[in-house]
């Protein structure tokens, strides 16, 4: 079943054109990852998606209306969108940040309710963020931070999350602290998530379903067993590999070629010195 998808879009800023004649489909109650080099369109198209940015040509389609042509609340009370590195006012609380999802909920005549305290609470716990609630936003790590702004997402209902690297900035352990915690809202709950992630062993591991992107147009998407290839790495990234599996996982693994220090190569080089000595 279709959550999402985008018909014959063609996005761009000015006369630059940066996403042409582009067809998706997003799964249902799954993990999207959308990979592809700098600059291919990936955060772009995350933002028509979700109504940030207004296509050039054709549409997206959310449960069945052009998103376009919705209100915006309604779109706010179906799907959230993380940007990538957001900012909040000085001194914010956690508390504070995160009663800001309930915004799409409010209006004249219906003000705070019980139901927003506890779709605050949830929130909150499903990111462990509630020993910090009474904290400024700015005073916070940068992983706390980003289960903050994820927390507010959560406040606001929606079935549907899209979040534009979502692990940037963030060192080793707290980029899987992240992807762990998304990986477990849609388990639990069958949230469809979709992200924009750099590193592709990463998306190999997480998403259920990836997006290659590459001039303008999907390159490839489906099951990160079905589409992760040398050929595949080398078309969208111009990049040399390996692909392997990860022992720990099964998921398809990509090791790039390089200069790196190489033991190996160190190693076989001095038998071959010692070969000729001898």
């Amino acid at each position: 079943m279709e959550t999402l998808t985008a018909k014959d879009l063609t996005l761009g800023y000015g006369e630059e054109i940066i996403i042409d004649d582009l067809n998706i489909t997003i799964p249902k109650g799954e993990i999207t990852v959308f990979i592809g080099g700098n600059g291919c369109g990936k955060s772009t198209l995350l933002r028509s998606m979700a109504r940030l940015l207004k296509p050039k040509e054709g549409g997206v389609i959310l449960h069945g209306e052009e998103i376009a042509k919705m209100p915006t609340k309604e779109v706010a009370k179906k799907l959230a969108i993380l940007p990538q590195s957001p900012v909040s006012p000085e001194g914010l609380t956690v508390q504070d940040l995160v009663k800001q999802g309930r915004h799409p909920y409010k209006t004249m005549f219906k003000k705070w309710s019980k139901e927003d305290d506890l779709a605050v609470d949830e929130a909150l716990k499903a990111t462990n963020m509630l020993e910090l609630l009474d904290r400024p936003v700015d005073s916070l790590s940068g992983g706390q931070r980003q289960r903050a702004w994820i927390a507010m997402t959560l406040a606001q209902k929606t079935d549907t999350i899209l979040l534009d690297e979502p692990t940037t900035y963030l060192d080793m352990t707290h980029q899987i602290d992240i992807l762990d915690l998304l990986f477990e809202l849609n388990e639990r709950d069958g949230r469809t998530v979709v992200m924009v992630l750099h590193d592709l062993n990463l998306a190999c591991r997480y998403a259920h379903h990836i997006v290659a992107i590459k001039d303008k147009q999907v390159y490839a998407q489906g099951r990160p067993e079905e589409i992760i290839s040398c050929n595949m790495v080398h078309d969208v990234f111009n990049m040399k590999c390996d692909v392997t599996y990860d022992p720990m996982f099964g998921t398809p693994m990509c090791i790039p070629h390089g200069r790196g220090r190489c033991l190996i190569k160190s190693a076989v080089e001095e038998a071959r010195s010692q070969a000729k000595l001898s």
